[in-house]
C-alpha cells in the first residue's frame, strides 16, 4: 500500500484536472453537433 501513495498523490491531481476540463468541454461540444446538425437540416 505504502508502494501506491505517492503514485495517487503524484497523478491525481492531473487527472481531477483532466476531468474537469473534459466535463466543461462536453456542454460546448454538445451545443456544436446540435448547431451542426440544424446547419446541414437547412442546407
Amino acid at each position: 500500500m505504502e508502494n501506491w501513495l505517492p503514485f495517487i498523490t503524484d497523478l491525481g491531481f492531473p487527472i481531477a484536472v483532466t476531468f474537469y476540463l473534459l466535463h466543461r468541454i462536453e456542454g460546448k461540444l454538445d451545443v456544436l453537433i446540435e448547431t451542426l446538425h440544424q446547419f446541414s437540416s437547412k442546407v
